[in-house]
């Protein structure tokens, strides 16, 4: 290295020039390393900003489907099942939206939904009618009661009237049946939830286990139990946005549940 002298001045006013010179090099390499430093940390932070985001990336706002006012999933066979959510939507589910063609159900206990079978002028197969007598059983007191299983029977829609017994009224939602029933004996409270994917959007889904087995891309069984069902909702929230690195909706979570007494099964 080659250093510069200033002959018309002292070797010690020379060093001291020197010296000078070192100590403004060295605070301003201090200010360069320090200004390096909070570079490389805003690079960091907005790197792991970046990591966040793409984790739980929210997707568009979903559609929603006109059946999505009631209770509702597609069975294994591809029908359409619905039931009502209470007294008001049990009476609009049979007055607006049932269908001669359909198949109406409903579990042999007082306090249950209204459900039916849109099955598009079809035959209806045997797993849909026991997915079917699943859901009505689950959409009962039954499982606020705790049982294991309930009797359910299906009708025409023509069986179901409005007309009461002499002397009698009915109130909103509560309808009368006539005739002769089938019968499904000892249906199960058999119930999962989950999450399928429907074209750019994750969508909850839920009813009989093995037709949301055959729809999601995964799934929940759940069981009567003591917890509510905001909290079983919010556990499950956890589970499938860390899966599918995505945000859902909680309120959808919760509205795709049946009573409050529920748990997750192990």
């Amino acid at each position: 290295m080659d250093i510069e002298l200033d002959l018309n001045e002292s070797l010690h006013k020379n060093a001291s020039l020197y010296f000078e010179k070192s100590k403004k090099a060295y605070s301003k390499a201090k200010r360069i390393e320090q200004a390096i430093k909070e570079v490389e940390a805003k690079i960091a932070e907005l790197k792991q900003k970046k990591v966040a985001e793409q984790k739980a990336k929210p997707l568009k706002k979903r559609p929603r489907e006109w059946y999505e006012k009631f209770h509702w999933f597609f069975s294994s066979d591809g029908f359409l099942v619905l039931a009502g959510k209470d007294a008001k939507t049990n009476e609009l589910l049979i007055k607006r939206y049932m269908q001669p063609e359909d198949l109406y159900f409903h579990a042999d206990i007082q306090g249950a939904a209204h459900c039916i079978v849109k099955t598009a002028n079809k035959k209806v197969p045997k797993q849909t009618k026991k997915e079917a007598a699943i859901f009505a059983a689950v959409y009962s007191k039954a499982w606020q009661q705790g049982l294991a299983a309930i009797d359910v029977y299906a009708v025409k829609p023509e069986q179901v009237s409005k007309k009461a017994p002499s002397g009698e009224a009915l109130g909103k939602g509560a309808f009368m049946i006539y005739g002769k029933r089938e019968w499904f004996k000892n249906t199960p409270l058999d119930f999962s939830i989950g999450v399928e994917k429907v074209d750019e959007y994750y969508r909850i889904i839920s009813g009989p286990a093995v037709a949301v087995q055959k729809h999601a891309i995964m799934s929940f069984k759940i069981i009567p139990g003591s917890k509510r069902k905001s909290d079983v909702a919010k556990i499950l929230k956890r589970i499938m946005e860390r899966k599918l690195n995505t945000t859902l909706n909680l309120d959808e979570i919760i509205a795709m549940l049946p009573a409050e007494n529920i748990e997750l099964a192990k």
